[in-house]
């Protein structure tokens, strides 16, 4: 079955808020096998409604909005809605009386604006709202269904989980979706693309393959629709053999996974502990693991050493090799990780020195230029980089990439 997302209100078109109920829906309703095949926003006007509303019905059979629904004269969804499919708005006395209780709490007094609330659309299907006064609405027209729900992400979300999905599920009969994602370390989109051409020339027709790339990480996703569970599992653990044979230790995680997260996994399981020791990367991996719930049990703390000094004094590189090799070098990056391990008493370290940009750089080593080490207690490993021109990207790739050194040494002790 397919479906289209309306979001309804100016505030989205004129960049005020962001859109970010239609991602999850897409999500909820992807994965009970309801495919969204175009996404809309338009605005608080009776004419945007009603056009966008009868184009997807055009294309599709079910319809879902968002917004629209308060109790001020901007929001027109309920009543354009309701004259759309001819229906009277008659007071529902049970919302009224919610509505009621719940101004009550907050010693508020009923308005004229608080029992437009309680009117609903006589003959549309109504479906409540746990969390406020706006109520779901389903209306229904020669099998072509629209669902009209409160734009506020909280009170939506309650609805389609509790109440809405399952209803879907139960009346609508759709196929399974299984997607399978592969995330990718150090390789960019073209090159991966070239490594898989083969794998990918030989895939089943039933298979549907996306790269989603971003800063430092690729994610494949195999996309599947069918009748049998079974069968389209089988195809995706052949399809996975291939890949871990091509990518090896290049894939990190096979679930839309960070990682950090990945990361967080190793260590607790472990019990090992970890800390960073940063120049180019200013504490940027030290906030992305103090992101994870639970980093207090296996990361102990980091030393921002931008300048030579911190990395001399307090992590105890020797002044000769900043003077030989310079800042952005094996020597000072390895004597880095040794030095935070050594100093805040951890199992492993990360350390990175390069040259972030936009400017720097030199022809030897060039914007873009980082040096990585991982240390433990008894080994050190280090790896260059040229990355990028853009300092931001090139902050963020090189922290993945210590990360996925890291793993790979984590997973080297087992």
């Amino acid at each position: 079955m397919q479906a289209e997302i309306i979001t309804i209100g100016d505030e989205i078109l004129i960049g005020q808020i962001v859109d970010t109920n239609s991602a999850w829906m897409s999500k909820e309703l992807n994965e009970i096998g309801i495919s969204v095949n175009r996404i809309t926003s338009i605005s608080d006007t009776k004419e945007a409604i009603v056009s966008s509303i009868e184009e997807a019905m055009s294309r599709v059979d079910l319809v879902l909005t968002t917004g629209g629904l308060g109790p001020t004269n901007d929001d027109i969804t309920k009543k354009t809605l309701s004259d759309y499919f001819a229906c009277e708005l008659v007071q529902d006395d049970g919302l009224y009386a919610k509505i009621e209780e719940r101004l009550a709490r907050y010693k508020i007094g009923m308005n004229a604006f608080n029992r437009e609330q309680a009117l609903v659309p006589q003959g549309a299907r109504i479906i409540t709202n746990d969390f406020g006064t706006a109520p779901c609405m389903w209306f229904s027209r020669d099998n072509k269904h629209v669902i009209s729900m409160p734009g506020v992400p909280f009170e939506m979300k309650n609805i389609m989980q509790s109440k809405l999905l399952p209803i879907l599920s139960e009346e609508f009969d759709c196929p399974y979706v299984l997607h399978q994602t592969v995330m990718v370390q150090g390789l960019g989109e073209s090159v991966l693309a070239e490594m898989l051409q083969d794998w990918e020339a030989n895939l089943p027709s039933v298979v549907k393959l996306a790269y989603l790339p971003s800063p430092g990480v690729v994610r494949l996703r195999m996309s599947l629709v069918g009748d049998d569970e079974a069968e389209l599992k089988s195809i995706v653990e052949n399809q996975l053999k291939g890949l871990k044979a091509i990518l090896g230790e290049r894939i990190f995680a096979f679930d839309d996974e960070k990682i950090e997260q990945v990361i967080t996994t190793l260590l607790l399981d472990k019990k090992k502990t970890v800390s960073t020791a940063e120049s180019c990367t200013g504490g940027n991996m030290a906030h992305m693991l103090t992101a994870m719930a639970g980093s207090s049990a296996y990361f102990k703390g980091s030393i921002v050493a931008y300048s030579n000094d911190v990395k001399a004094n307090v992590l105890g590189v020797n002044v000769n090799s900043l003077e030989d090799f310079g800042a952005v070098s094996q020597q000072v990056v390895e004597q880095m990780a040794t030095g935070a391990c050594k100093a805040i008493g951890t199992d492993y370290a990360i350390a990175t020195s390069g040259i972030a940009g936009p400017d720097g750089g030199t022809e030897e080593k060039p914007v873009g230029t980082v040096w990585i080490a991982v240390a433990s207690v008894d080994k050190v490993i280090s790896e260059k980089y040229v990355l990028s021109k853009e300092r931001g990207r090139n902050i963020r790739m090189a922290s993945m990439a210590g990360f996925n050194m890291l793993r790979k040494m984590i997973l080297d002790d087992e």
